[in-house]
């Protein structure tokens, strides 16, 4: 049911009155999104998927990330649950190539949280960094970092983060129930 989207073909839906949905972190949003997006992190879709389901059947959706993996991910849930959603191919990154402009949000209150890739090679480098160190002692502890080497490469080629599913689930990167409650008003509205 969902159909991939080119930048200008979601440019020409928006004029149609398609809501987009930015499925990215808070923090991600706030750094910069479709004009217009509502902010739903992909984690809470199935939260939403009444209010979703009345706004895919008044406007449309379409649904966007930062580079179309996790869009592509919300879109097989809505499909799941019976709703149609077209996903930005090459998320807001393929947006911004494009020239097409981006709006900024506040950033969450109260909390200063490092955009999703950061994270991962923050916690990845740390990770190949804590495999050597401990390997001069233990040379089987090198294999965590030829692991997480490997996870790099394959989430490189397969466009995947298993890490960043990871790390969404910290408490830190979790939406607050008031943007929740703020995803569901504009979902309504």
């Amino acid at each position: 049911m969902s159909t991939a989207l080119s930048p200008t073909e979601l440019e020409s839906r928006i004029a149609d009155g398609v809501l987009v949905i930015d499925v990215r972190s808070a923090s991600e949003y706030a750094q910069g999104h479709v004009p217009g997006a509502i902010s739903v992190p992909v984690d809470s879709v199935p939260q939403l998927l009444p209010e979703l389901r009345a706004a895919a059947e008044r406007r449309g959706l379409a649904v966007v990330c930062a580079s179309g993996a996790r869009s592509r991910a919300a879109c097989d849930e809505l499909d799941r649950a019976g709703i149609a959603a077209g996903s930005l191919d090459g998320g807001t990154s393929a947006w911004q190539a494009a020239g097409l402009p981006v709006e900024t949000a506040a950033r969450p209150a109260g909390r200063a949280v490092w955009p999703m890739d950061r994270q991962v090679r923050f916690v990845a480098g740390s990770l190949v960094l804590t495999g050597l160190a401990v390997g001069l002692r233990a040379p089987r502890a090198r294999l965590l970092s030829a692991a997480i080497a490997g996870g790099l490469v394959y989430s490189g080629l397969s466009g995947t983060c298993g890490m960043a599913s990871v790390l969404a689930k910290l408490p830190i990167n979790r939406p607050r129930p008031e943007q929740l409650d703020e995803a569901r008003a504009a979902l309504r509205a």
